[in-house]
């Protein structure tokens, strides 16, 4: 145990963010550098090791959590890094971009605040990476078995990674000019810069894992052919078909879905654009999705200079204590501020867009909605409150449908689809098609990133066990596994 009277004496503590006036200047981090290093180790101190660790179930990775915090709290970081690579590829992203369902397990959480069990994380291997403590792990045989990745997000980045270390010949696949998926494109700078990205791609280079940016899987190379290529196929292509809203006025000029909102904010990032094309500067900006993706939608328009911010939620406004029906230790739906609300904006609850109002030039003007309420267990429309609010620029945030089918990946394959659209698989995560797996969100459907780094894990061991008849790889879930409800 690291500190037996830790959670007694030391008090929760988070990384500070910078002034909201000086971050919305630019597309930095929003946390103050080095906020962590002289409060962490105490705060992993009142981890309590506790004789069950529910973290361990509340991460999908099943992470060594009591183990790296006592590390942590001893300021011994190489074994606590050690620790924390045992089960997690990229620890740098999920702890700065998971929600941590880890802490709502967390079993000090139950009647105390939680352990800051997400900096803790970002701590230690921050710290590895500038002590040097994370270097390539090149494999010391090859297998001589080829292997494909389709996709380059976390799903097929951790996939890519564990084959490669088991001695498997691995090349990845990406459709966009960029390795990362969402990582990249999806996620903002202010979020996670991508110098995080860029030094994991480099290691998986030195330890032979090979990119192909700019090559779509079903337009560029044929599905099938590329199966005959290699010996076993990995789909990681993840669920990127936005959900639409069917609406008069949704094919308006200045509607776009979040992932084409900000992707191009991000090669503004990287150099590729001076300014966006779509652009919040000086207008009304509506954000219809309450989630995450709303959010950096929320942030990125502040940084571009938007009159206003107004984000719509369907669904009532979550409570801040946990509801009845969702007990500690499962993942609750709770209110949360993120760093893009604290920079300002309006959040609205409990209401639904019934139609675009243009303006003369064809272009979105405003919007008009109506509160809802449940009855009977379904949404209906409150009579009388229906409202006009301005809005020149709309970004839809409402999550995703499935993987994109338009590209006939799924078709050249001849991949079965489950109930829900997504592809369908076993419990060694292969599909229908031999040799032919599938990992992250194009199997399970919308999730988190650290679903997808354990679907990637777990993916590799079953491509690894079918291509040599076993398996040493760690797999930390399966398909149907239900027991993390997340």
């Amino acid at each position: 145990m690291a500190d037996p009277k830790g959670f007694l004496t030391t008090g929760r503590e988070v990384a500070q963010t910078r002034p909201v006036a000086e971050r919305v200047k630019d597309w930095n981090e929003v946390y103050v550098p080095g906020s962590l290093l002289p409060i962490i180790s105490k705060q992993a101190g009142r981890c309590m090791d506790c004789g069950i660790p529910f973290c361990h179930n509340g991460c999908p990775l099943g992470n060594l959590i009591p183990e790296w915090n006592d590390y942590a709290y001893r300021e011994d970081w190489t074994a606590a890094s050690e620790r924390l690579h045992a089960t997690n590829n990229f620890p740098e992203f999920t702890g700065r971009l998971c929600p941590a369902p880890c802490e709502s397990a967390c079993v000090l959480g139950i009647n105390q605040p939680a352990v800051t069990i997400k900096n803790v994380e970002v701590s230690i291997i921050d710290k590895a990476w500038d002590s040097g403590d994370v270097t390539p792990q090149p494999p010391e045989r090859l297998s001589g078995k080829t292997v494909a990745v389709i996709g380059s997000g976390p799903a097929g980045l951790a996939a890519a990674q564990q084959l490669t270390r088991a001695g498997h010949t691995v090349a990845v696949y990406e459709r966009a000019d960029r390795i990362g998926g969402l990582l990249r494109y999806g996620i903002p700078e202010f979020k996670m810069e991508k110098s995080h990205i860029n030094r994991r791609i480099e290691q998986m280079r030195l330890e032979g894992t090979k990119f192909r940016t700019e090559v779509e899987i079903g337009k560029d190379i044929d599905a099938a052919k590329l199966r005959r290529r290699y010996d076993a196929v990995v789909v990681a292509a993840g669920a990127t078909v936005s959900r639409d809203l069917p609406v008069t006025g949704r094919e308006l000029g200045g509607i776009h879905f979040a992932m084409e909102y900000l992707p191009l904010a991000n090669k503004v990032q990287e150099g590729d654009l001076t300014v966006s094309p779509i652009t919040a500067q000086g207008k009304h900006v509506v954000v219809i999705g309450g989630g995450d993706t709303g959010a950096d939608c929320v942030g990125t328009a502040h940084r571009q200079g938007a009159a206003s911010v107004t984000q719509l939620e369907i669904m009532p406004k979550p409570g801040e204590e946990r509801a009845p029906g969702q007990p500690w230790p499962t993942f609750p739906m709770l209110y949360k501020v993120t760093s893009a609300h604290e920079e300002g904006g309006e959040r609205v609850y409990s209401v639904s867009t019934t139609h675009f109002e243009g303006d003369e030039d064809g272009n979105v003007a405003a919007l008009h909605l109506v509160e809802v309420e449940f009855k009977d267990g379904k949404l209906e429309q409150k009579p009388g409150t229906e409202r006009r609010i301005p809005a020149q620029l709309v970004t839809l945030a409402m999550g995703f449908t499935g993987t994109d089918q338009s590209n006939g990946l799924v078709q050249q394959f001849g991949l079965e689809l489950d109930q829900r659209g997504n592809v369908a698989r076993d419990e060694h995560y292969a599909t229908n098609v031999d040799g032919v797996f599938v990992a992250g969100d194009a199997g399970r459907g919308q999730s988190l990133i650290v679903w997808a780094i354990a679907e990637g894990r777990s993916a590799a061991r079953g491509v690894d066990r079918y291509l040599t008849g076993s398996s040493a790889l760690p797999a930390p879930i399966r398909p149907t596994d239900r027991s993390l409800l997340v």
